[in-house]
């Protein structure tokens, strides 16, 4: 289910998704198009000689006639649905000085779920995950841990994993369904290994029950002294027994009423059946359910209700809780918790629900459920609240900004907000989802709701609703505005950019880069502009510059769209593989024609390769640093050998390195699911979970997978785990014994290379300087280039300054855009070629920190400290690094200004502040 509904997910901008249809006809081109030059473009990419006259329809023509190139009109930024505030630095410390004080578990997870709000805009996925991580932590109550502990499985997509149940206790305490079901703050609870037995059906009822006297069956039945009669059926019972279920029952039996004096009680009227009465029996001496159906412990739940049988009710409430573990029941039984107020059930039943997210998103059932007002009061009155519907919105605007289900539970959310952020964050993300609805009046509505709430970055939406319709000179007014009232900031003149023309718009869209290096729009509106005067090449070199730092899926659109105009088939092949191994469903021309057809069709002007000839091809681009290339010849290899897990377990290195995290995780999972034995699949999970934070776990995986067969990856993932942490010299000889044992093992050079670049950076740093040298030469000569950095260390450590210099040199030859490299190389010359390596690697990777860092650190030195402060503040604004607050912080600090940069503790660990400036960081990134 979850496939067919992937074209309609907006999980990126494409770059001409507004572009209109041909609704004439009520068709739209795709079918058009497509039945119309099927038959032409075979023909034409068949041939391996290109057109000769322009008098023919050439590839290029027979490509973008029916769509043409792009056009500057149809491109407009996406409005972010998460918070932006103007002052983020100074919100987020106060919320850091707010946790830092607050003394309620409960209070305290609520302001991290407040956090995780605030640092969803910097698209940190590692981040954010140690927010609800911190939130689960935290989490008292029973409704709270159920969805933050479903909401970390669904963000490692658990549910993509083959043979892995919605249910499973994967192993992580914090992630365990059944721990999430017990009451209380535990302060011991960490992230490691769950000690669960594996038992759902046990779990939660030991846990309830523990304490309770249990009668064993064969102990001999006290004497029957009274008689509940239903009908003509008479139970016999022990009046002592039943009158310990409950006050009402032992005044019943005991007090002044006549039943006391009664031997029989009519009990016809009191909606319990014959069986359920006997069960009531059996209960009172043995305390007992198992022994029972469950339709037989929902009378008794009702029961107990009805007669205030709190006991019972706990009883009959955990003892269904553990016994829901599909959707059919979980919907079933939610209906008699809700009734019954037996608020474990319910909350057990939401969890089968929550655990099959996205799945479940698309059961008619579930949604009408979830999405009904009345429901989600009967929710609230169970305690489920924000919290719930918070989730659940981010897993259906994650499948699908457009849909109805989307708006619905966004709505219902809103009901649930109680703090003035929520409210913020709900008006806003409204108005998102209708602007992309394309509902002008309704968005506007929230958006200028959330900028009246403080939100100043709706202002963006509330003047995209009035261009979209009409008002094009009310939405420039309005941004100008705001441009003049607060702080400037990139979007803003990005923004005002759209509602502008001619010289002013380009201008304005040069401030926005000025201001936030990272926008991508104003880049794709230059490239496009040149497109359009037929600068091809010059759209080209302005396009590569977002590439080279961020690799977007609709910037990368935009490059195939203008090789194809060159007639660059073979690099706009390269880029559409790159472009369907970030996403594999992506729609291109307009949204129109699937990426898959395109290669298709391009693959027939390109020469093909076998898989030898892919391998050796992948070891020169891997030899050049070329790692988009390299992503594009192993969606090749997977193009022959689809299920092959070792190549789908490379591509997920490469994404990683490429920071592409989202894509990473998917080619993982896919390497797990395809792997062809245990040992292997043992590894993956590792990696898996390494990369979502879970160490310890990762750690267990390895030593499972070399307990079955050695592996050269089993012993590899072992030796990084491991050396993630400051390693002593114990632990060091440790890791370096484990990437011996790794490098005996068979595997391909590619990871050889790796291996023996890390093994020398172990030994760099135990000071074995004449065996680091050995491991890097051994992996240049295995065409492992990145071992150039490691040489020129070495160098570095031996005084032998000029030969680190050539030897980085060397890399920056070899090498395609590399911003490390310069960077690097920067340590090893004066002062003044320093600085031009540096802002040589700004420019080609504006998103490194070190070249702010050590700029910011010479004016510092100058005693130039506005300019120092304003280097870094530069840079915080487009990404609020740890390093960098920490540094400015401590400038601030020596001119005797006192801000929040130190409370913004976005990381576990304490960094030095000062000294980090002018000593570049000691990476070892196993990845490479």
């Amino acid at each position: 289910m979850r496939g067919l509904k992937l074209l309609d997910r907006f999980t990126s901008t494409q770059v001409h998704a507004l572009n209109p249809t041909d609704t004439s006809n009520g068709k739209t081109h795709v079918g058009v198009s497509r039945a119309k030059l099927n038959s032409h473009l075979i023909k034409s990419f068949g041939s391996n000689s290109k057109p000769k006259s322009f008098n023919s329809l050439s590839v290029t023509e027979a490509l973008l006639l029916p769509y043409g190139l792009p056009a500057t009109d149809l491109l407009e930024p996406s409005i972010e649905p998460h918070l932006k505030p103007t002052e983020f630095v100074e919100i987020l410390a106060d919320l850091y000085h707010r946790l830092e004080n607050c003394s309620s578990q409960s209070d305290k997870s609520l302001l991290c779920i407040e956090q995780y709000s605030l640092l969803r805009s910097l698209g940190d996925p590692k981040l954010l995950r140690r927010c609800l991580r911190a939130a689960r932590q935290n989490a008292v109550d029973v409704n709270s841990k159920v969805v933050l502990s479903a909401w970390l499985r669904f963000e490692r997509r658990e549910d993509e994993l083959v043979g892995m149940s919605a249910m499973a206790c994967s192993g992580q305490v914090l992630e365990c369904p059944q721990v999430a079901l017990v009451n209380g703050f535990d302060p011991n609870l960490v992230s490691g290994h769950c000690q669960c037995d594996h038992d759902p059906s046990k779990a939660v009822n030991m846990l309830i029950f523990e304490g309770n006297e249990c009668v064993s069956l064969e102990e001999e039945e006290e004497e029957s002294d009274v008689s509940f009669c239903i009908g003509n059926v008479e139970i016999n019972c022990a009046r002592c027994k039943i009158a310990s279920l409950s006050s009402p029952f032992e005044a019943m039996l005991y007090g002044c009423f006549k039943e006391s004096k009664k031997g029989k009680i009519d009990f016809s009227e009191n909606g319990i059946s014959v069986k359920g009465m006997r069960a009531v029996e059996m209960y009172s001496r043995t305390r007992r359910l198992d022994l029972f159906s469950p339709e037989i412990v929902v009378e008794l739940l009702s029961f107990a209700n009805r007669f205030c049988c709190e006991e019972m009710k706990s009883a009959c409430d955990a003892y269904l809780a553990s016994l829901v573990d599909n959707i059919d029941d979980a919907l079933v039984l939610i209906e008699y918790g809700l009734e019954e107020m037996a608020y474990l059930l319910v909350a057990a039943c939401l969890q089968v629900l929550l655990r099959g997210l996205p799945s479940s998103l698309y059961n008619p059932k579930v949604m009408k459920f979830l999405c009904s007002s009345k429901v989600r009061e009967r929710l609230a009155m169970a305690g489920h609240g924000f919290l719930l519907y918070y989730f659940l919105s981010h897993v259906a605007m994650e499948e699908s900004m457009v849909s109805k289900t989307t708006v619905m539970i966004l709505e219902r959310l809103e009901e649930c907000t109680t703090e003035r952020w929520q409210k913020t964050l709900v008006l806003h993300q409204l108005g998102c989802v209708l602007l992309e609805r394309r509902e002008f009046k309704d968005a506007q509505f929230r958006f200028l709701a959330a900028a009246k709430a403080g939100h100043v970055y709706s202002v963006a939406g509330v003047a995209r609703t009035k261009y979209k319709q009409g008002q094009q000179y009310s939405a420039y007014t309005l941004m100008s505005s705001i441009i003049s009232e607060y702080k400037p900031a990139g979007w803003m003149y990005q923004e005002r950019a759209l509602y502008n023309i001619g010289k002013e718009k380009i201008l304005d869209l040069s401030t926005a880069t000025e201001l936030d290096t990272t926008l991508l729009f104003p880049y794709k509106y230059r490239a496009v502009a040149k497109a359009e005067e037929k600068q091809i090449r010059a759209a080209i070199l302005e396009i590569d510059r977002t590439v080279r730092f961020k690799l977007s899926p609709d910037c990368i659109e935009l490059r195939a769209w203008f090789f194809i105009a060159l007639e660059d088939y073979e690099s706009a092949l390269r880029d559409i593989r790159v472009l369907l191994t970030l996403e594999p469903n992506y729609m291109m021309f307009h949204g129109k024609v699937s990426g898959d057809y395109l290669v298709e069709l391009l693959s027939h002007r390109v020469k093909q390769l076998s898989q030898a000839d892919c391998w050796m091809h992948l070891y020169d681009q891997w030899s050049s640093v070329d790692d988009i290339g390299s992503l594009a010849i192993i969606h090749q290899m997977l193009g022959h050998n689809p299920g092959k897990s070792l190549i789908q377990f490379r591509q997920s290195l490469l994404l990683l390195r490429l920071n592409c995290q989202k894509a990473a995780m998917r080619s993982l999972r896919l390497a797990r699911n395809n792997s062809g034995s245990e040992h292997e699949r043992l590894v993956y999970e590792g990696w898996i979970l390494y990369d979502t934070g879970n160490r310890e776990e990762a750690l267990s995986k390895a030593e499972k997978s070399i307990h079955i067969q050695r592996s050269f990856e089993a012993f590899f993932l072992k030796a990084y785990a491991l050396a993630d942490t400051s390693l002593d010299s114990e632990s060091s000889s440790y890791v370096i014994q484990l990437l011996e044992e790794a490098l005996k093992c068979p595997s391909d050079g590619l990871r050889k290379g790796q291996a023996l670049n890390n093994l020398g950076s172990i030994y760099v740093d135990c000071g074995k300087l004449d065996k680091a040298v050995d491991c890097y030469m051994s992996a240049l000569d295995i065409k492992h280039t990145r071992a150039h950095q490691g040489l020129a260390r070495v160098y570095h450590l031996k005084n032998q300054r000029k030969a680190a210099y050539d030897e980085m040199t060397k890399l920056i030859e070899k090498a395609q855009n590399n911003a490390s490299a310069y960077e690097k190389r920067s340590e090893y010359c004066d002062p003044e070629m320093a600085k031009t390596d540096l802002n040589m690697a700004t420019q080609l990777d504006p998103l490194r920190t070190y070249p702010y860092r050590y700029r910011a650190a010479v004016l510092m030195d100058e005693q130039k400290e506005s300019e120092a402060v304003e280097e870094l503040t530069r840079a915080i604004a487009f990404k609020p690094d740890l390093q960098i607050l920490h540094l400015r912080a401590a400038f601030h600090e020596s001119i005797g200004e006192c801000v929040g940069d130190f409370m913004v503790s976005v990381e576990e660990r304490k960094l030095p502040w000062f000294h980090c400036s002018k000593k570049f960081p000691k990476t070892h990134n196993l990845y490479d």
